[in-house]
C-alpha cells in the first residue's frame, strides 16, 4: 500500500490507523532518512494503541517501552547498532516474546533480523509531504486515512 501524507499530523493519523490492525508480535521495520517521519508514525501508532503519554525517539536509549495500551509498544532505534548481533545482545528475542508490537527505526542496520516484518518506507517528497509505502503484513487488514 502507498500513502501520501501532507503533514506530521497526517503521518501520525496513518500510524494510528495501523494500530487498529496490528496484532501481538507485529514488527514494523522502518526505512527512511533522518527527519522522514518515522517517529511521527510511531507517535500515531502509540496513540492508536491507547498510550497517552509523550512518545520520543529512542536514539540514545536504543528502546523505549510504552505500556498500558491495547498492546505493549517497543520502539527501537538501531542507528547506533552495527549488526543484528548487537540487536540480539540487547534482548531482541525477549521483546518478541512479550506479545507486543516492535517499531524499529533504522531497521536496515539489522535487516537480517527483521524476518516477517511489516516494512514501512517513509520518503520526503516535499517540505511536509511524505510517501509512505507499507509492504508485507498480508495478515493485516488494509487501512485508509
Amino acid at each position: 500500500m502507498e500513502y501520501i501524507t501532507n503533514s506530521p499530523e497526517e503521518t501520525e493519523a496513518l500510524g494510528a490507523a495501523y494500530a487498529k490492525v496490528v496484532t501481538p508480535g507485529t514488527v514494523l521495520a522502518y526505512r527512511g532518512d533522518l527527519g522522514a517521519g518515522k517517529t511521527a508514525f510511531t507517535r500515531g501508532l502509540a496513540r492508536g494503541l491507547g498510550y497517552s503519554h509523550p512518545v520520543t525517539s529512542p536514539t540514545y536509549t536504543i528502546v523505549n517501552e510504552y505500556l498500558g495500551g491495547r498492546l505493549p509498544l517497543f520502539h527501537f532505534d538501531m542507528y547506533r547498532l552495527g549488526s543484528s548481533d548487537d540487536l540480539f545482545d540487547i534482548g531482541w528475542e525477549d521483546y518478541l516474546d512479550r506479545n507486543g508490537v516492535c517499531a524499529v527505526e533504522w531497521s536496515e542496520n539489522v535487516a537480517d533480523a527483521m524476518e516477517n516484518a511489516l516494512w514501512v518506507t517513509i520518503e520526503k517528497i516535499g517540505d511536509n509531504e511524505r510517501r509512505i509505502t507499507v509492504e508485507g503484513g498480508e495478515h493485516l487488514a488494509p487501512v485508509s486515512l
